[in-house]
C-alpha cells in the first residue's frame, strides 16, 4: 500500500482535538459562552449572534462505547453511543466546557439518547421536520424562533435582528471559503488527498475562532493551487476518482478513506456532513432572517428528509462535476435512514454506469482486513 503525501504541518484529527482543549479552557477562563453541538442542522448564526462559540462534541471514537452500552442498546449507531459515552464518562473536554448542549431530531436513536444526556447536562433539542414543504418550513421557522428565545433566556441577553444579520454574513463567508477548499477535488489530477480534506474539515470544528479557521483554509487552498499549477496541471492521473457519500465518516476515516487512497485511488468529493452538503447553499440575505435561516437549514440533504430527491440530484451532479469513476457509500451500523436510502443511491450510480460499493461498519477495527479486501476488489472494477 502506498503512503499518502501529506504536508509537513498536517495536523491529525486527534492532534487537532487535543490542541483545541487548551484553546477552549482559555476561552472559558476568560468568560466565553460555549455551546456544544453534534449536527450541521443547528443554526450556527444564532449561536454567533448570542456572542457564543459553538464546538463540535466528541462522537467519533469507540473508547466510550462500552460505558454507553450500560444505558443504550448494543445494536445502536456507534456515533450515538460514542456521543453519549463521552458525556457519561466525562472524557470529552468540549462537553465539559459547554454551557449548553444543542441536539436535533435527525433520528429516533439520537432524540431518545438526548433525553438521557439531559440528565448529565442541559440538552436543548431542535424539533426538525422530516419533509420539505411549506408546512415543514413554517414549523422549522418556529423552531428557529424558539431557539433564538432559548439562547436569550439561557444567557440573560437580547439578540437583535442586526446581530443575526452580521452573523449570517460571517457564516456565509466561511461557507464560501470551505467550499473553495473542498472543490479542489474537481481538479485532475487530484491536488490533495481526500483524507487530508476530510481531516482538516472536521478538525477545524475544534477551533472556535472563525477568522482563524478561514485563514487556515485559505492559506492551504492557495498552497495546493500553486503546487498544482506548477507540478500537476496538464498531467491527468490514472488513479480512480472516488466520491464518498453516506454517514459521517470521522470515526472510520482511517480504515476506509485513508485505506482506499493507499490502495491507489483518489477520494475527490464528499457528500456527507463534513463535505460540501452544508456549504452549497448560503443563507439568503434578501429574506427575513428567521425565514432565511429556516429555508437554508431545511435544505441540507440529510437522509432524515423524506422524500430526499434533492440528495440524489446533488450526487448525480457531483459525479459529473468531479469526474467520478466510482461511488463509495459508508453506512454506520443501525443508521436506518442512510441504509434504506442507499438503495436509491446505488440505483442512481448504476444508471450512470459507474461501480458502487456499500460498506456498513462501526468504530471497531475488527473488520479492517475485510474492508481492505472489498476496497481492493472495488477498485479493480474501475477501468481507467
Amino acid at each position: 500500500m502506498a503512503t499518502l503525501n501529506l504536508p509537513a504541518d498536517f495536523e491529525t484529527y486527534a492532534e487537532a482535538r487535543k490542541a483545541g482543549f487548551m484553546r477552549m479552557k482559555e476561552l472559558k477562563d476568560n468568560g466565553a459562552r460555549v455551546i456544544g453541538v453534534f449536527c450541521s442542522f443547528v443554526p450556527q448564526e444564532l449561536i454567533l449572534a448570542a456572542g457564543a462559540v459553538s464546538v463540535g462534541l466528541c462522537a467519533s471514537s469507540e473508547e466510550p462505547i462500552r460505558a454507553a452500552e450500560a444505558d443504550l442498546p448494543r445494536n445502536l449507531c456507534p456515533l450515538i453511543k460514542a456521543s453519549y459515552g463521552f458525556a457519561l464518562t466525562d472524557t470529552c473536554p468540549y462537553f465539559y466546557f459547554s454551557d449548553l448542549v444543542v441536539g436535533e431530531t435527525t433520528c429516533d436513536g439520537k432524540k431518545k439518547m438526548f433525553e438521557l444526556m439531559n440528565d448529565i447536562k442541559e440538552t436543548y433539542v431542535l424539533q426538525l421536520p422530516s419533509a420539505r414543504d411549506e408546512n415543514a418550513l413554517d414549523a422549522w421557522e418556529k423552531e428557529i424562533i424558539r431557539f433564538w428565545k432559548k439562547l436569550e433566556d439561557f444567557y440573560g441577553i437580547t439578540i437583535t435582528e442586526e446581530d443575526v444579520k452580521k452573523a449570517i454574513e460571517l457564516k456565509n463567508h466561511e461557507r464560501d471559503v470551505m467550499l473553495r477548499f473542498l472543490e479542489l477535488g474537481k481538479l485532475d489530477p487530484a491536488p490533495l488527498s481526500g483524507y487530508e480534506m476530510g481531516t482538516r474539515q472536521d478538525a477545524l470544528g475544534f477551533n472556535p475562532d472563525m477568522a482563524a479557521r478561514c485563514a487556515i483554509i485559505e492559506k492551504r487552498t492557495g498552497e495546493v493551487l500553486k503546487d498544482w499549477e506548477a507540478n500537476k496541471k496538464g498531467k491527468p492521473s490514472d488513479r480512480p476518482r472516488i466520491l464518498v457519500t453516506g454517514c459521517p465518516n470521522a470515526g472510520v476515516r482511517e480504515k476506509i478513506i485513508k485505506a482506499v487512497e493507499e490502495l491507489g485511488a483518489d477520494v475527490v468529493a464528499f457528500d456527507c456532513c463534513s463535505g460540501t452538503r452544508e456549504k452549497i447553499e448560503k443563507v439568503d440575505t434578501t429574506l427575513p432572517v428567521t425565514r432565511a435561516l429556516a429555508k437554508k437549514y431545511l435544505n441540507i440533504n440529510c437522509s432524515v428528509m423524506s422524500p430526499n430527491d434533492a440528495r440524489l440530484d446533488y450526487i448525480s451532479g457531483m459525479i459529473d462535476d468531479y469526474h467520478v469513476d466510482g461511488v463509495l457509500e459508508i453506512i454506520l451500523q443501525a443508521c436506518h435512514t442512510y441504509a434504506i436510502e442507499a438503495t436509491k443511491v446505488r440505483r442512481l450510480v448504476q444508471e450512470k454506469g459507474l461501480p458502487y460499493l456499500n460498506i456498513e461498519t462501526d468504530y471497531s477495527q475488527n473488520d479492517r482486513g475485510q474492508i481492505n479486501t472489498r476496497l481492493g476488489a472495488f477498485l479493480e472494477t474501475i477501468n481507467k
